[in-house]
Formats: C-alpha cells, sequence, structure tokens
C-alpha cells in the first residue's frame, strides 16, 4: 500500500469589514485570513504545524496586501472627517466672535455647504455651536493629518472670511484662528502670513487671483 503525505497551507478567515483597496481604487470588501500549515495523510489535513502568516484580500480584485493596509481610511472616513472637520472649525470660529451676526452666520453655511454636507442649514449650525469647542479638536485634528499644505490654508482663509464677515477680526478671532491651524498642523508662522494675507483682501473676495 502506498501511504502518501504531505504538507498544505490552508487559509481560514478571522475578520471581515471594508477597506481602501488600492488596486480597486475605492472602498472594497476583505477578508482578513491566517494561514497555518498542515502535514495531510491522502490529501486529508491531519496535524496542524505552524503558523504561515496573514494577510488582508480585497473580495473583489483578490489582491493580497499586509495587515497595515486595514490603518488606512476609507473613503468612507476620509469624507466623515473632512465634513466634521469643517463643521468643526466653523463652529470653532463663530464662538469666538459675534456668533449672532447674520453675516458671519451666512458666511458659516456656505463654508460647511461647500465642504459636501447636504442639507446643511441654520438648526445645524445652532445645533454645532452649543457643543464647546475643546469637543470639536479632535475632529480638527483629524481632518488637518489628510490635508496637503495648501489645503490647510485654503480652510484656514475661509474661516478668516467668516470672522470678516461682521468686520475687522479681533484679537480673540486671531488667535482661535491660529488655535484652529495648529491643530490643522501648520506652523505660528504659516498661519500669522494666510491670516494677514486673507485679511487685506475684501471678504468676498474668493477667488485667490
Amino acid at each position: 500500500m502506498i501511504i502518501i503525505w504531505g504538507f498544505r497551507v490552508i487559509w481560514s478567515t478571522i475578520a471581515t469589514g471594508v477597506f481602501y483597496c488600492r488596486k480597486c481604487g475605492g472602498d472594497r470588501n476583505y477578508r482578513h485570513r491566517t494561514g497555518r500549515r498542515f502535514f495531510t495523510l491522502f490529501f486529508i489535513p491531519i496535524i496542524p504545524l505552524n503558523k504561515v502568516g496573514e494577510h488582508v484580500m480585497c473580495e473583489t480584485c483578490k489582491t493580497r496586501y499586509v495587515i497595515d493596509v486595514l490603518q488606512v481610511p476609507t473613503m468612507a472616513q476620509r469624507q466623515l472627517a473632512a465634513t466634521d472637520g469643517v463643521r468643526a472649525m466653523v463652529a470653532v470660529m463663530l464662538q469666538s466672535g459675534d456668533a449672532n451676526s447674520a453675516a458671519a452666520r451666512a458666511r458659516a453655511l456656505q463654508v460647511v455647504s461647500g465642504a459636501g454636507v447636504a442639507g446643511y442649514d441654520e438648526a445645524a449650525l445652532v445645533a454645532d455651536l452649543a457643543r464647546p469647542g475643546d469637543e470639536w479638536r479632535p475632529a480638527i485634528v483629524a481632518f488637518g493629518s489628510q490635508l496637503k499644505p495648501e489645503s490647510k490654508e485654503w480652510h484656514l482663509a475661509e474661516l478668516v472670511r467668516i470672522a470678516l464677515a461682521d468686520g475687522p477680526i479681533t484679537e480673540v478671532e486671531r488667535t482661535t484662528a491660529g488655535g484652529i491651524a495648529g491643530d490643522l498642523g501648520m506652523t505660528p508662522a504659516q498661519a500669522v502670513g494666510v491670516i494677514a494675507l486673507t485679511e487685506e483682501k475684501p471678504a468676498s473676495d474668493t477667488s485667490g487671483s
């Protein structure tokens, strides 16, 4: 009788979820799998041996990635961070100035709606303003971590325009803008430069020319 024996790696799924697949270029379902080598007898796994590693496999394109890929935010997470970040910055900026100014509030609504927050209205703004500024800080930091330097400067300029909507920027508003810039990951020098440059232009000038 011929005994057929050998070794075989068997993969098992230990978790599932949604991740950003670089090959697909979007959010996809994944399987987090771990592998173990088995001793086989007549092609049947008999004795479990050593683990051979683990990976994340895209269920769409079947590409395998190291598990660190799960640390990369999904597109949905990045979009949520963006909308929460803009709402946070606008609320904190308004709280530092005249939050009852019709012009400033109108500008704030325009900025948030322009960031892709559908249906953002006066009631939503009132709710955001009711939250303490310190509660918003993590959202600003998270948003800043995914922005390029030029995008950080653009968003800071938008905040300064909110402050300017009801008149010259106050020292409290200037300090607040600088604090937000720091949470975005900007240096004090960058913040001062953006604030000063925005002050030189009319509040309605958003063309950047």
